[in-house]
């Protein structure tokens, strides 16, 4: 099965402007070839019209803008969850470089992330534009069409503010003449459009979604980014509003916590009924090419956390990234989540196992996403093709975040225990109060190596405590240095983040 592409014109790097391929995953992302066409002949009708938001959701997948820049195990790396590892640490130096802490302009993971952000910004704000010029389209077809353009348009920007804080707020097509003289806007009004975006979009998506449109957002996703945004910005007189937009999500008919915690990140259990946003990956399109990664609907992370040259059951040999902390080890010891976390690998050369230990390693290995044979490619290139979905949102982490938002704003004290003991009793953990050092370790064991560790730290001032010793410095390394390649471009127009002028 051929890749397909929709060639539309390039926008400079200032938004990322390499913008190539609406690619094919299973269901709905599963397009017909269509040759090429320029922007300027394209979206002219519904089939085209979707072809663009396809295009929008296929950044979702990108892992190889600017180096590799798989969110999850990087930001496990930049956390007290994992080391960065590989072979040396001249291996992947990005990575290395948010490990410890010598984050500069030219060094770090900045340029990739930048890159996948706003080429998402770009392909959903062009759907928003061109949607409104094609005629005869279904009433909803468009407004549905338009709410998950927003949806991405608000993730994109959530990345973008999380990880930059101040960065340009771009909501439509810029002229050329305008292109380098886009100024940053301060994460308020980052927060803002995003909060405009998620609430205008959230009563045209569809609250369940057919087995055939599997991986398309719902009201749920969007209405969880929103609670999350909010309590992302530490305004303790809203948290009543963040915990309302959670509960909904919390107690729709639509999710429900699997019985069993191994199952969630079964490669054979895609889309179950805890997921909220999950981005798939396949292995349809056979890719076979290093040089454009992204082109492909495969997940390359399970390959870089796997235990370097591994030979045994059940696994396939990775590359030896992401080896997980001592600290979380001691941390997660005796919990019922460490056998589905973590990966013993003393244990596994007990058992005749075998693997090369490389840079930075402790003998422990990322299991929710460790490279298991059973799924392992036989078409294309296997290390850049793996079919194991990515699950940002799930319901244990609503539910914690909900527990958290009402403690912080004075909320309904029982509903935050039932929900502190839910996730644990799901495991079967005796409940603890539900104080918000409780619901933050608790979300430290229940989430561990999913990526959410670090903006945890960072939102709930911990950072500095617990990173410090790895060389983490208070504000300077809450965000990362805005890449050098920008500001140049630019002509110094953007400015650099506090602490890496």
């Amino acid at each position: 099965m051929k890749a397909k592409r929709i060639n539309i014109k390039w926008w400079p790097v200032l938004i990322g402007g390499f913008i190539a391929s609406a690619s094919c995953s299973k269901s709905f992302l599963e397009l017909e070839p269509k040759g090429t066409e320029l922007e300027d002949n394209f979206y002219k009708n519904q089939e085209q019209v979707f072809q663009g938001l396809v295009s929008v959701y296929d950044v979702m997948q990108w892992g190889n803008s600017g180096g590799y820049t798989m969110k999850m195990p990087l930001l496990s790396a930049a956390s007290d969850d994992a080391y960065a590892g590989g072979s040396d640490a001249s291996d992947q130096p990005s990575w290395v470089a948010y490990d410890n802490f010598t984050l500069d302009p030219f060094r770090g993971p900045q340029l990739g992330l930048w890159q996948k952000s706003y080429t998402g910004v770009y392909r959903a704000n062009l759907v928003l534009e061109k949607i409104e010029k094609v005629n005869g389209l279904p009433a909803s077809f468009k407004s549905r069409v338009i709410a998950e353009a927003k949806t991405l348009r608000a993730y994109f920007y959530f990345d973008l503010v999380r990880f930059f804080g101040r960065v340009p707020l771009i909501t439509a097509s810029i002229p050329t003449s305008e292109l380098y003289s886009q100024k940053q806007a301060e994460p308020s009004a980052i927060y803002a459009q995003i909060e405009k975006d998620l609430t205008e979009a959230r009563p045209d998506l569809p609250v369940t979604l057919s087995v055939s449109e599997f991986g398309r957002l719902t009201r749920g996703a969007a209405t969880a980014i929103l609670g999350k945004a909010i309590l992302y910005q530490n305004n303790n007189a809203r948290m009543a509003e963040a915990a309302n937009l959670l509960k909904e999500v919390n107690t729709s008919a639509a999710y429900h916590l699997l019985s069993n915690f191994g199952d969630i990140f079964r490669p054979d259990n895609k889309f179950h009924a805890e997921s909220i946003l999950e981005i798939p990956h396949s292995n349809l399109a056979a890719w076979g090419d290093w040089g454009w990664i992204n082109g492909g609907e495969g997940n390359v992370a399970p390959q870089f956390v796997g235990a370097a040259d591994y030979n045994g059951p059940l696994y396939s040999g990775g590359w030896g990234f992401c080896p997980i902390t001592e600290d979380l080890v001691a941390a997660m010891t005796g919990d019922p989540r460490f056998p589905h976390t973590i990966i013993d690998g003393n244990a596994m050369k007990a058992q005749g196992a075998k693997y090369n230990a490389r840079y930075q390693n402790t003998d422990y290995f990322v299991r929710k996403y460790a490279p298991q044979t059973a799924v392992r490619s036989n078409v294309g290139t296997a290390e850049i093709n793996w079919p194991i979905n990515e699950i940002e949102i799930r319901l244990a982490d609503t539910y914690l975040l909900e527990a958290e938002a009402l403690v912080r704003g004075g909320g309904d004290a029982a509903r935050a225990q039932y929900l502190l003991d839910t996730v644990r009793h799901r495991v079967g953990l005796t409940a603890v109060s539900a104080t918000l050092d409780n619901i933050y370790k608790e979300r430290r064991l229940e989430l561990a190596t999913e990526g959410h560790r670090f903006f945890d730290l960072v939102r709930t001032n911990k950072a500095v405590d617990v990173l410090g010793p790895r060389g983490f410095k208070p504000n300077k390394n809450e965000v990362l240095p805005i890449p050098q390649q920008e500001i140049d471009v630019t002509n110094k127009v953007l400015v650099q983040n506090k602490g890496y002028e």
